[in-house]
């Protein structure tokens, strides 16, 4: 039986629950409920997890908030943070909004996965569509000219695309002439992280490149 759908409230609160679960392993209690959702009252919180519980999303026994525990499995895998842009700058979303569960992306350690919005980087076999799973950048003296990386541009947005490094500018290449590269000062660019994986969806079967 599919549980009913929620309200956007209820949602919120659901969706803010599921994160928690996955972060801390245990569920959180009403206090922390209501400083997420910024309410300042329990009932709000009682009401909307009673409605939870109703409509088949949760398991929970009114008063005892570390008795909740979701109908549905928690997700594993690679969380799909957004999408990126191959092509000019866009902003990223903050949410996961799907996960990729491939065995062997999955031995990589705080991987995450993009999806690409974009034709910039047609030349290097990524199209729009695409899946691109990134590692980290921690050090971005590490990054070997060429790499392919996603950049953002704090409260510009975010793109795909080659890295250079320009003593203080960084250049970010596409593979497609139809766009110019983006050459900022060293300082305005977060390096999310660099690429390790591109999986493209054939078929309806995700094969990666």
């Amino acid at each position: 039986m599919q549980p009913t759908p929620l309200t956007v409230a209820q949602q919120e609160l659901y969706d803010w629950i599921v994160r928690f679960l996955t972060d801390h392993g245990h569920a959180p209690s009403i206090r922390q409920m209501m400083e997420a959702m910024g309410l300042r009252s329990p009932a709000p919180i009682q009401s909307r997890l009673h409605y939870l519980r109703k409509k088949g999303w949760i398991r929970w026994q009114p008063g005892r908030a570390r008795t909740l525990q979701l109908n549905i499995a928690l997700p594993t895998g690679v969380p799909v943070l957004g999408t990126v842009f191959a092509g000019g700058l866009v902003e990223t979303f903050p949410d996961a909004a799907d996960r990729l569960d491939p065995e062997t992306i999955l031995k990589e350690k705080d991987v995450f996965a993009l999806t690409v919005r974009g034709d910039s980087m047609i030349g290097a076999h990524i199209t729009s569509g695409d899946v691109v799973v990134m590692r980290p950048v921690d050090d971005i003296r590490s990054l070997p000219d060429g790499a392919i990386v996603s950049a953002m541009v704090p409260g510009e947005g975010t793109t795909l695309k080659f890295f250079y490094e320009d003593g203080p500018t960084i250049r970010l290449e596409p593979a497609n002439p139809a766009y110019e590269p983006i050459v900022l000062p060293a300082d305005q660019v977060v390096i999310q992280g660099r690429l390790v994986a591109v999986w493209r969806q054939i078929q309806g079967f995700p094969g990666r490149q």
